[in-house]
């Protein structure tokens, strides 16, 4: 009996607690928020830059930095005048490390297959990787161009890839954070990249005095 009226009494305690809420009142001293909102603070801050110049100066200063980026990339680190003329070769040869499937989950290649890019597409030009900075490498990336008649391709390491387009009219291309030299072991330049059947040869030239 005592056991029911326990459960009742505990029932009807959680429907009261459940169905009103009780005033406990304050329990301490309250303040008003004193931090400004931070997006006003964003704008009065814009605000007061812009009035006083500052924002305008800012502004053509990242300008500049931008630009003179895009003339100007980074310099591939580790590659530096040839100091002494090597040749050697790269095999492209890659292995899968997973399968590859078709749209329909079908089995394309499977992992472990091994497979050389030259097999199924020739290098159509050669790749000459040079420094723009260096005029003697400038001289000699134009000779070797005149000497395979245009089936050249520019490559930068270093210099204003703009300036020589604008120069030579036609595309000069950069080694965007050295991903060519690094992968194919160049470290001189200039340096002449050729097939030579299922290889690269790649000839890290002299620099005329």
């Amino acid at each position: 009996m005592k056991t029911g009226l326990l459960a009742t009494a505990i029932a009807l305690a959680v429907v009261c607690t459940g169905s009103a809420a009780t005033d406990l009142g304050v329990l301490g001293p309250t303040y008003e928020i004193a931090e400004p909102h931070l997006l006003r603070m964003i704008e009065q801050r814009l605000g007061a830059l812009e009035r006083s110049g500052e924002l305008a100066r800012i502004e053509q200063e990242a300008r500049a930095r931008g630009t003179d980026a895009v003339r100007n990339p980074q310099p591939v680190a580790g590659v530096h005048p040839t100091q002494a003329a090597r040749t050697f070769y790269f095999d492209p040869t890659f292995t899968l490390d997973r399968n590859i499937v078709g749209a329909q989950g079908e089995l394309l290649f499977p992992a472990g297959t091994r497979k050389n890019p030259l097999e199924i597409v020739s290098l159509s030009k050669h790749l000459l990787f040079f420094d723009a900075r260096d005029k003697r490498q400038v001289l000699r990336a134009r000779e070797l161009m005149t000497r395979h008649q245009g089936k050249v391709k520019p490559i930068l390491t270093g210099g204003s890839y703009l300036d020589l387009m604008k120069s030579w009219r036609i595309p000069v291309y950069y080694d965007q954070q050295g991903v060519l030299t690094r992968r194919l072991g160049i470290t001189q330049v200039p340096a002449l990249v050729t097939q030579d059947g299922p290889r690269l040869r790649i000839d890290e030239l002299e620099v005329p005095q």
